[in-house]
């Protein structure tokens, strides 16, 4: 997928899952990551991301790229950024390979390298009224 690797608007899985299927691909892994209830013991209402997109863009091509040609994967990538609510989805990777070994693979990779290396922001909003900006590279445990 040859971005925009980050939108405003709600992301469509089929777009995504779409983007990175073609024939010569036996194996097809995804990972969604949704806005939770929750995070470290409080109630999270919402988050919002911001991003530099200029680089954010550039990073997550990069990304990309780099995967693809280290594991011979096809890649989909799309995150979202502005106001989520609990539930929407946040974030899409697609992996596809000749095999599953290097799918799961690739979509690790790349989602570890998204929360590692690109500048996109989490603001999570709490029941209380509170706010708190979240570390993307902390464990969370999985």
């Amino acid at each position: 997928m040859v971005g925009p690797y980050t939108t405003a608007l709600p992301i469509s899985q089929d777009a995504v899952l779409r983007a990175a299927v073609s024939p010569g691909q036996g194996a097809v892994v995804s990972f969604v990551g949704v806005v939770r209830d929750h995070h470290d013991g409080r109630a999270v209402v919402g988050l919002s991301y911001s991003a530099y997109l200029d680089m954010a863009e550039r990073e997550c091509g990069e990304i990309v790229q780099e995967t693809e040609a280290r594991l011979g994967a096809r890649i989909a990538l799309q995150h979202r950024i502005g106001d989520l609510a609990v539930g929407d989805v946040a974030v899409v990777v697609v992996a596809a390979a000749p095999h599953r070994d290097a799918a799961f693979d690739a979509c690790r990779a790349v989602i570890d390298a998204v929360k590692r290396r690109v500048p996109i922001w989490k603001h999570e909003h709490h029941a209380d009224g509170s706010s708190t900006w979240v570390d993307p590279t902390a464990e969370e445990g999985g």
